[in-house]
């Protein structure tokens, strides 16, 4: 019986942050651990250059998510792990599939709506500032899904609507040419929370207010010393489930230091001190990961290797898949 196909998709638009790894890295890479499931782990390259339009920072985000990734455990024998730009078969399936997309379809995508209300806005032309990769970019999604027959898609809630287009798409194939495709599931860490940033916002780039994941340990105390908190004194009763530090605290820390980190908000823990222990539990879970991502960036070479034959799996695997598809269409 063939195990279940497990496809997450790594956008490579930048040095990827806390909020990054607790929203979907660290859930990731528990799924990559389940021997039961076979993992597909791709940078998304080609998505990526729909806003990253310079070589130089094209090719170092696309090391750096790598680094990151294999740097935090993913295991390159055990997973299939490439770049998305090395498999040509998904850019044939693009096409195929855009053969069957309704244009209605792609009107509604999350990420096309906003760029029309924000232009609308703004007073400007509803398709300023879009390109057609950004149009069709649940088209491409969907063959990264679909070419590999995934059974199940972890996305973040804002990404779900990708995993319902590509069973819309896949589901439009299945009626004109007959059944081809499976239908995906997406997968949420329900109990994942938004990782809150450095003024108490969602830890995100457009905010400003990110803290990166491999911060250098200085670098990450004077960070971490810099988030925002209320007036309240040492000895003063404090409210942790409003509390930025201890939201960060809680995604490292063990179970019985939560417990009595929570204790002592309650009796008063002054800030100063809940900052010394929320740099203490993050660098210890970081530390040694840091290590090796720096290892692995100083060392590119060995990052293109691991994805070049991650690549060769990825391409054996689309080969098969987008054979029978084309046969299907009458190719």
């Amino acid at each position: 019986m063939e195990k279940p196909i497990i496809l997450t998709g790594i956008k490579s638009t930048g040095t990827p942050h806390l909020g990054n790894y607790i929203g979907a890295i660290k859930p990731a890479l528990k799924m990559a651990s389940d021997k039961s499931n076979q993992g597909i782990y791709f940078i998304a390259d080609y998505h990526a250059l729909n806003s990253v339009q310079d070589p130089q920072a094209f090719r170092k985000y696309t090391l750096e998510i790598a680094a990151g990734w294999l740097a935090l455990g993913l295991d390159p024998e055990e997973v299939i792990f490439y770049r998305q730009s090395d498999v040509p078969q998904l850019l044939e399936l693009n096409y195929i599939l855009a053969c069957v997309t309704p244009k209605g379809l792609m009107n509604r995508a999350h990420a096309y709506k906003a760029s029309v209300e924000r232009n609308t806005k703004d007073g400007l032309n509803p398709d300023h500032g879009v390109n057609m990769g950004l149009y069709t970019y649940p088209i491409l999604m969907a063959a990264d899904i679909l070419l590999f027959q995934s059974d199940k898609v972890p996305v973040g809630k804002d990404q779900i609507q990708h995993v319902e287009y590509a069973r819309d798409i896949a589901q439009s194939f299945n009626h004109t040419f007959g059944g081809t495709f499976k239908l995906p599931e997406h997968v949420i860490q329900e109990e994942t929370e938004l990782l809150p940033g450095l003024d108490g916002r969602k830890m995100s780039k457009s905010y400003g207010n990110t803290i990166s994941l491999f911060e250098e340990a200085g670098k990450l105390q004077k960070l971490i010393n810099k988030i925002k908190t209320d007036s309240s004194q040492p000895g003063e009763p404090k409210d942790a489930e409003s509390s930025t530090l201890f939201q960060l605290y809680k995604e490292f820390a063990e179970t019985d230091e939560i417990q009595q980190m929570r204790s002592r908000y309650t009796e008063g823990v002054g800030w100063g001190e809940v900052k010394k222990e929320v740099f203490y539990v993050i660098n210890r879970e970081l530390e040694a990961p840091r290590k090796k991502y720096q290892e692995f960036l100083n060392n590119p070479q060995a990052v293109k290797n691991i994805l070049n034959k991650g690549a060769i799996k990825a391409r054996n695997l689309a080969e098969k898949k987008l054979s029978v598809i084309k046969e299907k269409a009458g190719m």
